[in-house]
């Protein structure tokens, strides 16, 4: 399974050692799926730790080192992601995710992408973390 990681998943894993996102790059490194990104999604997430939480910088490189950053959207896949409501800040990554073919889209943000979640109207089903983390582990048996 492809699961696309928006930055705010990058951030929450960094934040603190045992955060429960970085259950999801256990679950990668185990081969229960395989964590794709994009460039954007990542320099967000740098910005946000080196401005909330610097001392934490090495770990969200660590888990970014994880992640394949992929295939950047073209002008169709952000066609597609924009007619889903989302803020133009968000566009992008929903666009990446269709881009990269990922199943799931990760996304923490239940502000901007709550109203999509378990949505069979999206090209990539968007969920949160926890959603992620069970539904990884339901596949596994």
């Amino acid at each position: 399974m492809r699961v696309f990681l928006d930055a705010n998943i990058f951030f929450s894993a960094a934040w603190k050692e045992g955060a429960d996102a970085a259950l999801l790059f256990e679950l990668a490194a185990a081969e229960f799926c395989e964590l794709t990104t994009s460039r954007l999604a990542v320099e967000e997430a740098r910005r946000n730790i080196a401005r909330k939480r610097p001392g934490r910088q090495p770990a969200l490189e660590r888990f970014a080192g994880l992640a394949l950053i992929g295939r950047e959207p073209g002008e169709s896949h952000l066609a597609m992601a924009r007619g889903h409501g989302l803020p133009d800040k968000d566009i992008p990554i929903l666009a990446a995710a269709i881009a990269q073919g990922a199943d799931l889209l990760v996304a923490g943000d239940r502000r901007d992408f709550g109203h999509l979640y378990g949505s069979r109207s999206v090209e990539v089903e968007v969920i949160d973390l926890s959603g992620a983390i069970e539904r990884l582990l339901a596949a596994s048996d």
